[in-house]
Formats: C-alpha cells, structure tokens, sequence
C-alpha cells in the first residue's frame, strides 16, 4: 500500500491546472454551461486513447465543427446532417460514422431525459456500492439510440472492460476542484471507480493494489477499493497526480511511490 503522506505530497505536487496540458481535459474549461460541458467531455474521453498529438487533434476538430455551443448543435442536428458533418473525420479505430452514431445516441438521450446528466441519475441506486450500474444503463441508453454501433469509442461496462475513458469522463464531470470542473453533483464521490491506464496500472501492481494482470474492470475495482480505504469519500482523488508521474517521464514510479 502506498503511505497516504506520499499520496498527499504528490497531490500537491501535480494536482494543479498548470500540468493539465496536455491532458483532453483541458477542452472542457472552454464551457462553462454544464450541458455543452458534458458534451465536450464525452467527445474529449471517448477519442483519448492513441498518441497524445492526434487526440488534441481529434477532439478539437470535432467541437470546432460543434460550435460554440455543442449541446446546441446536437439538439439541432440529424441523423444525416451529422453523418456528413463528420464524413472526413478519422481517429484511429474511430470513422466518422461511428461518431455520428454515438452523437445520435447522446442526442436521443437528452431528448428523452433532458441531459446526459439526468440520463445517468437516472440509474443510480442508494445501495450501489460504485457507479457501475449507472454506467451501464448510460452506455446502454446512448448506445441503443445511436444503432447500437459506437464502436470503439464506447465500451460495455457489462462485457467486463476496464472503461478507462468512461470512467475519466466521470471522474471530469462528478469532481470539482483546480483540476477537474465537475458538475454532475448528484454522484457522489466516493463511488467513482478509477480510470485504468496503463500508468495506473502499473502503479497498482508495484503497489501491492492488485496482482492482477488483465487491465479489466476485477482489476479496476481492485485497485479502487485500496484507494478507498486511504480515502473512502473520493477513492480517485490521487488519480491525475499519480499518472502526472508516467506521462511527463520525469520522475520513477518505485523512487517515488516505495522508497
């Protein structure tokens, strides 16, 4: 287990905007209206996977098509006009028929709940220990308006994956602090899961976290859970801290964490 103190010293270190580049996090500070946030967040996490440069990339190419205001311009949009708005677009596994789909979906969600917000609490119980069954109905609920075909861009929580960008997505979305903008305040803290990089992953098996080798969501829930007993009230805290520490290259997961 990682000493709390050392968590906490990295914590203060890194959880800071001025490291927040160049993390897609960074393209939801430009909406301060929670419904074109959401949007932008769910854009932002589902293309952050692949090198860092065509993410930044991707996603701006995709909100500076949106607009101003993207919630506007998906209340706004078709089937079809978005399917030809994002014809050339292109992100690794992801065409732009695949996002056109996703963008339905969302779209037919706020239609029917009034935002994605509102889609989510919509699944929540009391007696949930995490997320998880929120997340599956959203997922569901995005993914049955859109065709049922996003493709790469939105995993099922109940086939057994990590769901790393998802859970980044609520962890931006259900967080308030310097770093992450929040919003959705009806999720409670503690029961976000940690987003499973490979940073993280790493992390959790020098640190005695997990064992596990398979980055899916047993290992996910793992690693969550010995985050929680440090922090039950909000077992992700430490993640943008403690993955500062792979992504900018310039310190050693063992010097750092278990010296």
């Amino acid at each position: 287990m990682i000493p709390k103190k050392k968590l906490d010293k990295l914590y203060n270190m890194y959880h800071r905007r001025e490291y927040v580049h160049p993390d897609p996090l960074e393209f939801l500070y430009a909406y301060d209206d929670l419904h074109d946030r959401e949007i932008a967040g769910l854009i932002a996490s589902s293309l952050a996977y692949g090198r860092v440069a065509q993410i930044l990339k991707s996603v701006s190419y995709v909100l500076d098509i949106m607009g101003q205001s993207p919630v506007s311009f998906i209340k706004k949009a078709t089937r079809q006009s978005l399917k030809k708005d994002f014809s050339g677009f292109a992100h690794r596994f992801a065409t732009g028929d695949k996002l056109s789909q996703m963008l339905v979906g969302a779209k037919e969600v706020i239609k029917q709940y009034g935002s994605l917000y509102e889609c989510f609490i919509s699944g929540m119980s009391s007696n949930d220990e995490t997320i998880l069954p929120a997340l599956t109905l959203f997922v569901d609920k995005i993914t049955e308006n859109g065709n049922n075909n996003p493709g790469h861009l939105l995993p099922f929580p109940r086939l057994g994956s990590a769901c790393k960008r998802l859970n980044l997505f609520l962890r931006w979305m259900v967080r308030r602090d310097k770093v992450d903008p929040g919003g959705w305040e009806d999720v409670p803290l503690s029961k976000l899961i940690i987003p499973l990089d490979t940073h993280m992953h790493k992390i959790g098996i020098l640190t005695g976290l997990t064992s596990r080798t398979q980055p899916n969501m047993r290992t996910v829930l793992e690693i969550t859970d010995g985050f929680r007993k440090l922090v039950p009230e909000d077992p992700v805290k430490y993640d943008f801290s403690l993955t500062r520490i792979g992504i900018r290259g310039d310190a050693n997961y063992k010097e750092t964490l278990c010296d």
